[in-house]
């Protein structure tokens, strides 16, 4: 993690850390970094949207580079719209699930993929120097609007194809999936009820789709007798789904009945998720011809590993799904289609989740300062190997162990002053008895770091 890029791009406190002022230098920045192209640029809901916007937009167009300007947009159509009208980069200007007071700018490649973290350090560099390219009076960048929505809806229709119509709730939590998502559920012929789909940037509910976060839709399913209810986070790169009974999926769940469906459409293959996904997922694709993959945390390192191992499939068990024969963007709205398909020829959601093995699983934080992260990982890596019982060592991002039975992942956030765990095991009693040790081990190690 940089000085203002972490995890996922830069994303902080509007008129506090994020300034009009700090927008225009990372649009000067990515102008010279580019040197010359166009840029397709849009935004959330959020209030502060347009300011951050549009002093982006100025600084980009004096390095001399062209912007497309697609206004309120989805994370998932900036990512299309990237490759619609064939630029050199994306920015969208987005704090994605993060409360209101929040926004951010997130960068992306011309195939759709965000930036890695080797690109943003560039980025920072640049940054930091101050060096910024600067067009003369005659080779200012142009600008020009546009909206690839109707482009958006008819290409997901070509490859997405329903026998019948669905009854479907859609959440959009006031963000920006609600110009596309609800729309496009019409466009398959379902008959779409919508719930918080006015972008108004004032969220009524958590933006997370989680099943705190979305009872009115669950709600809502239930009151409508619908055939399920599909939600979105601010910026619509993430899915959460409700079944016909009216009960949120687990994102384990969800994760691993699309990954079944995917190899079911497109062949046999690799899956790739991330460390902190469950054994449910690798138990279930295994008989349909499915390989699972694992990988850093981050949309971008999945994007990576699709791509390296010519994956079907990737998705975090936190919503993020990325479907490579669409885009490598993570899309929510494009993923909703995808359930609807998954319905339409397997059957309902709440029957097909029965399929899934349920395991017990676990997660924990513990308070850790940043400047200790280092260190104390390093106790742990050295405790862990010592202190359990594991076969297989995964140290891609946190140190993972693993048997057949359970597995523990320890690993620093890379948001906030905290140490994670999580671990999986099949009872309730073995998963208690691995956390108290996991726990007390890493408060020792946080302790001496």
């Amino acid at each position: 993690m940089g000085k203002y890029f972490g995890t996922s791009g830069i994303r902080e406190v509007v008129n506090e850390k994020l300034t009009p002022d700090l927008a225009l230098k990372v649009g000067k920045a990515l102008g010279t970094f580019l040197g010359e192209g166009r840029v397709v640029v849009g935004m959330d809901t959020r209030t502060s949207g347009e300011m951050l916007k549009n002093a982006l937009i100025s600084g980009l167009l004096g390095t001399g580079v062209d912007v497309i300007d697609i206004g309120l947009s989805p994370t998932p159509l900036t990512g299309f719209a990237i490759r619609l009208y064939e630029a050199d980069a994306g920015v969208t200007i987005t704090a994605s699930h993060n409360p209101p007071q929040y926004n951010g700018i997130k960068v992306w490649q011309p195939n759709g993929m965000a930036y890695t973290s080797e690109m943003e350090s560039e980025l920072e560099r640049i940054l930091e120097e101050e060096k910024f390219q600067q067009a003369s009076w005659d080779r200012i960048g142009k600008l020009t609007k546009a909206d690839p929505k109707k482009e958006y809806i008819k290409k997901a229709l070509e490859m997405v194809e329903l026998s019948k119509s669905y009854k479907v709730v859609v959440d959009c939590g006031n963000g920006a999936g609600s110009i596309v998502s609800p729309y496009l559920q019409r466009e398959l012929g379902n008959k779409v009820v919508s719930l918080n789909s006015h972008p108004s940037g004032f969220f009524v509910r958590e933006l997370e789709p989680n099943a705190k976060s979305l009872s009115a839709l669950s709600k809502a399913v239930k009151s409508f007798g619908a055939d399920v209810g599909i939600a979105h986070d601010g910026d619509a790169d993430r899915i959460g789904v409700v079944d016909d009974q009216g009960n949120f999926v687990e994102y384990e769940v969800m994760l691993s009945l699309i990954s079944g469906y995917m190899l079911r459409k497109f062949g046999k293959g690799k899956i790739i998720t991330t460390v902190d996904a469950g054994f449910a997922l690798d138990d279930y694709v295994k008989p349909l011809g499915g390989e699972v993959v694992r990988v850093r945390v981050g949309d971008v390192a999945v994007a990576e590993g699709i791509t390296r191992e010519k994956a079907i499939f990737g998705g975090e068990p936190s919503g993020t799904w990325i479907i490579p024969q669409w885009n490598l963007t993570p899309d929510g709205i494009f993923a909703g289609a995808l359930v609807l398909e998954m319905i339409d020829k397997l059957g309902p959601i709440s029957e097909l989740a029965k399929e899934v093995p349920r395991y017990v699983t676990l997660r924990a934080k513990i308070p850790c300062p940043n400047e200790k992260k280092a260190k104390a990982m390093e106790l742990i890596a050295k405790e862990a190997l010592e202190n359990f019982d594991y076969k297989r060592l995964i140290d891609i991002d946190g140190v993972r162990i693993e048997n057949d039975e359970w597995w523990i992942l320890f690993r620093p956030s890379g948001t906030e002053p905290i140490m994670r765990i999580t671990l999986e095991a099949h009872t309730e009693e073995k998963a208690r008895e691995l956390m108290n040790k996991a726990k007390e081990l890493v408060e020792r190690a946080i302790r001496e770091a």
